[in-house]
């Protein structure tokens, strides 16, 4: 069905999102705006070579399958081949182009996925400019999580071929494709960006109307607003919250855990959202679950910030780290 990808902007999902659909076998461009631009994003790709096959190795071990390891989007445990895998990660590597010509870039695409950052503004540029420079086939589908596709639609100049395709972090590995329509996608395009997904190693779930947070995050903000509210009114410790978590659930991370794992300045910012949007929380909803503390949240969560301590990334969060594993 589709063969040629395009993938708008080569940021750290982009050029996830470019390797993947090369590594599973589609012709893949990514369009970048300037020359520094393929400064920034060669060195992401190279070192997604380096980590797809540093996996695929672990994978080849004994305790390759255990879920700290094993990498569900890069193969199939029942079928998996480590020199077949290795060698689609190299053919992937040399087969990726990068194009600075936009027209050049979309030519003769079947999807287009756009996966530039979240300016509302420069998405609208971004979808004017290109509009008319796309072959009649092609689809579109926006890489954003936190603005809505019908923002966009009519800029596209196809809203019935236009609709979102949702990617986690480290798409290798947690192989979540949440695929959502807008009020005029065809039926039609969101079953073949589904297939498209499933295609290159994701496991696509259905998301049939506009939801802000799609899936994912409408269950992952509350969940770790709750741990954090418990914290911030000092009803206890992020330890506490996050075994009482695992050992209630059976789930592998706390809150805070994952917090640490999302970063603590994306979960600032995330706050400092819910501060600011008039009517984001219903009446309903504010009696029926509020208010959180967002003050004394945002407070905890910046003095984590000043002090440097913003996750896995830095070393230490609520927890520390040493080489990614907690201390």
């Amino acid at each position: 069905m589709y063969r040629k990808i395009t993938v708008a902007g080569g940021g750290v999902l982009g050029s996830q999102i470019a390797f993947q659909a090369a590594y599973s076998g589609f012709d893949v461009t990514i369009w970048l705006r300037s020359e520094g631009s393929i400064g920034r994003t060669q060195p992401k790709l190279d070192e997604l070579r380096d980590t797809y096959r540093e996996t695929i190795e672990q994978m080849a071990t004994p305790e390759g399958k255990s879920p700290d390891i094993w990498a569900r989007g890069l193969a199939d445990p029942e079928t998996f081949d480590k020199e077949a895998c290795l060698e689609k990660v190299e053919k992937a590597y040399s087969g990726l182009k990068l194009e600075l010509d936009l027209a050049k870039a979309v030519e003769d695409a079947d999807l287009v996925i756009e996966s530039m950052a979240e300016l509302e503004n420069e998405k609208k540029e971004f979808y004017t400019k290109m509009a008319p420079l796309l072959p009649e086939k092609t689809v579109i589908a926006t890489n954003s999580s936190t603005l809505l596709p019908s923002t966009f639609a009519k800029y596209t100049g196809r809203p019935s071929k236009y609709l979102s395709l949702h990617f986690a972090n480290h798409i290798w590995k947690q192989n979540l494709a949440e695929v959502m329509a807008q009020d005029e996608t065809d039926p039609k395009y969101f079953a073949e960006v589904f297939e498209f997904a499933a295609q290159i190693g994701m496991i696509p779930v259905a998301v049939n109307k506009e939801k802000s947070g799609y899936l994912l995050n409408s269950l992952l903000v509350p969940f770790l607003l709750c741990g954090m509210d418990l914290v911030a009114n000092g009803v206890s410790d992020p330890d506490s919250v996050d075994k009482a978590w695992k050992l209630g659930t059976g789930a592998p991370r706390g809150p805070f855990e994952i917090i640490d794992v999302v970063g603590i300045t994306t979960a600032y910012n995330i706050i400092q959202q819910y501060q600011k949007v008039p009517g984001l929380i219903s009446p309903l909803l504010k009696k029926m679950m509020m208010p959180y503390n967002f003050k004394g949240i945002s407070a905890m969560l910046k003095k984590y910030i000043d002090e440097g301590k913003l996750g896995r990334t830095s070393g230490e969060g609520f927890y520390k780290y040493s080489e990614d594993q907690r201390v």
